[in-house]
């Protein structure tokens, strides 16, 4: 699967256990491997995206549990993601134009959210 954004992740984490973890992980992904974390991913932003537009807090236990499943969506397809890799994650949402464009394009303020959400969710850990 082609990443715009490969050689800036490779210069920028190239040396961490996560970025080796996910290179291994990846490389052996099919196609159909691709269509169902796509679709994985999509349907935890989806919900987000309804927990934020409903006014959950992003504190409250709803939340909280998607931060919790998207947490596990990393792990299980990408490498291992602690708590506090994921909050670090959480940060880039909004601190990198680029992740909060992909957030808040339909939904300003969903970034914020997300990362919030990702937060209270490590601080629940």
């Amino acid at each position: 699967m082609e990443n715009p954004y490969a050689e800036e992740a490779e210069q920028r984490w190239g040396q961490t256990e996560a970025y080796r973890q996910s290179a291994e992980r990846t490389a052996k992904y099919t196609p159909q491997d691709w269509e169902r974390i796509k679709a994985e991913a999509a349907a935890n932003t989806a919900a987000f995206t309804r927990a934020f537009v409903d006014g959950e807090p992003a504190q409250g236990e709803p939340a909280m549990d998607l931060a919790e499943a998207h947490r596990q969506h990393i792990s299980r397809w990408f490498y291992d993601c602690g708590s506090e890799l994921h909050r670090g994650l959480g940060d880039m949402y909004v601190a990198d134009p680029r992740f909060t464009a992909n957030y808040d394009t339909d939904h300003p303020g969903l970034a914020q959210f997300i990362r919030d959400a990702i937060h209270a969710n490590a601080a629940r850990a």
